[in-house]
């Protein structure tokens, strides 16, 4: 009877032993698990307890262990940790004490549990299962932090290769992904999506539909390096999938979730996989529109750019005319300029993993080469419209009497048709005038709202109320000061509308 109220006794403690780890399971440090586990322990035996790691170090400890028996014990502790043994008892300073070995690779913790005398069998199995329950807690450990190891470089994987793809080399995308392509580059066509929700959540959303091989099935998600609120998602599309081929896969499930605040979703036209950069300038401006619908989705409906309209040649000419400067730069210094007429300086430096002393530097450097003042909206938009029809040292030396050229190509039908299109919206409005006139005060005042307000002699809230409903109704971002902004710059100049910036003049 003696031995089965003994049994029953140490199945009870047991039993809440495993309720305690199953609370501790669910804590998510594992210093806070620890500490519950042998504070269990410590109630259960009215013993002193101690972790200490292979180097000797004590992490963790009851307040009255007394640390002065780890001298003596060095040479055992040493043993345990390397796996010569597996258990040991001794005795030291008047101390009886269980070294028990945690897990089974060494180097390895050793588990102490000290009292003055020594410890009954129940007692003994006790610590035996702490010690077990312990070495899970590190395997535990150990496989979350080798899955975020993998999250972490699958993100940082996908975020090559659609820095690739933007970069036109859908080759290299398929290089650097040798042995495991995603699907994604077999497809014909892809939309980019932009999903604008809180920082914390992209990781949550991209891992919840992250597949084995780290892809999103036909797409990829990865959190955008430069705007801390928004997810990419690049999602394949064929040709042959027809109309509302945006509403499956990807793009459909990132409407589900647009469907409620605080979530936007910004969706491009297809486009090849070579031009991934132009699909993702279309999603910018598509979620920038977003804010303001009453959808909270937005899929790209503006006009084409200016490059894709002007005539070819002399479009080409007075680009290598203007670059030509740029032709002896560093391609670093080209690639940041590039970048800095599309995002904030702080996003050029996190995207290329520079400080923003050095892209400050490289843009100086452009400038004192160009001859241009950065800081001018108007000589932004010519900068970016010749880097988007061609870029620095390539073809032949430029022509001296390209600028002519351009000019004529900018005064001609099809130029013309383009900036009538693309303003056509705000010609369509009832409070057309109004839009007409800020628009026209905001670029000569170099995008500045305050100065914009002073000369109108309105506020700056009505400025920025004009400018959302000039943003939505030409489908372009303007309130970021990117792309958007130099299309309209380029529209009003060609209408006659503002002064003609000084790089095309």
């Amino acid at each position: 009877m003696g031995y089965a109220r003994e049994t029953s006794e140490l199945d009870g403690r047991l039993d809440e032993f495993l309720r305690l780890v199953g609370q501790a399971a669910r804590r998510p440090e594992l210093d806070a698990r620890l500490n519950a586990v042998v504070s269990w322990l410590h109630e259960q035996c009215c013993v002193e307890i101690a972790l200490v790691s292979h180097s000797g170090t004590v992490d963790l400890s009851t307040s009255g262990f007394p640390r002065e028996i780890l001298g003596p014990l060095e040479p055992t502790l040493r043993h345990l940790a390397h796996g010569e043994a597996a258990s040991v008892a001794k005795e030291a300073g008047g101390f009886r004490i269980l070294l028990e070995a945690v897990g089974t690779q060494p180097p390895r913790p050793v588990l102490l549990v000290v009292g003055t005398e020594a410890l009954p069998r129940e007692a003994v199995s006790l610590c035996s299962h702490t010690g077990s329950i312990i070495a899970a807690l590190y395997r535990a450990r150990e496989a979350a932090q080798v899955s975020l190891a993998y999250s972490r470089k699958s993100h940082q994987m996908r975020l090559a290769l659609c820095m690739a793809m933007v970069a036109g080399d859908v080759t290299l995308a398929r290089r650097m992904s040798a042995g495991a392509v995603p699907p994604l580059l077999n497809a014909s066509h892809l939309r980019v999506c932009i999903l604008r929700c809180a920082p914390a959540e992209r990781d949550r959303i991209a891992w919840a539909y992250e597949d084995a091989s780290g892809y999103h099935g036909r797409g990829l998600m990865m959190r955008c390096p430069v705007y801390d609120e928004h997810l990419i998602c690049l999602a394949g599309e064929d040709e042959d999938e027809g109309p509302g081929a945006d509403r499956r896969g990807l793009p459909g499930l990132l409407r589900g979730l647009a469907a409620d605040p605080p979530y936007l979703l910004g969706i491009s036209r297809p486009h090849p996989l070579t031009a991934t950069a132009q699909a993702y300038e279309e999603a910018l401006h598509a979620v920038a529109v977003a804010r303001h619908s009453v959808a909270r989705v937005a899929v790209f409906q503006g006009e084409p750019s200016l490059d894709e309209v002007l005539p070819r040649e002399p479009a080409h000419r007075w680009a290598r005319c203007l670059l030509q400067p740029l032709d002896s730069a560093p391609k670093l210094t080209v690639d940041i300029l590039g970048l800095a007429l599309q995002f904030p300086r702080s996003g050029v430096a996190n995207l290329l993993g520079i400080s923003r002393n050095t892209v400050t530097a490289h843009l100086k450097r452009a400038e004192e080469a160009l001859r241009l003042e950065l800081r001018d909206v108007g000589c932004r938009a010519a900068l970016a419209l010749a880097l988007r029809i061609t870029s620095p040292g390539l073809g032949d030396s430029p022509d001296p009497a390209a600028l002519p050229d351009v000019a004529r190509a900018l005064r001609g039908q099809a130029a013309h048709q383009w900036a009538e299109g693309f303003l056509k919206p705000l010609d369509q409005h009832r409070h057309r005038h109004d839009l007409h006139e800020t628009l026209r005060a905001w670029i000569e005042t170099n995008i500045d709202a305050q100065q914009t307000a002073h000369r109108l002699g309105i506020s700056r809230n009505t400025i920025r109320a004009h400018l959302i409903t000039a943003q939505s109704l030409l489908n372009r971002d303007l309130l970021s000061g990117g792309p958007g902004v130099y299309d309209l710059v380029h529209a009003l100049y060609i209408t006659g509308r503002i002064a003609t910036p000084s790089p095309l003049r």
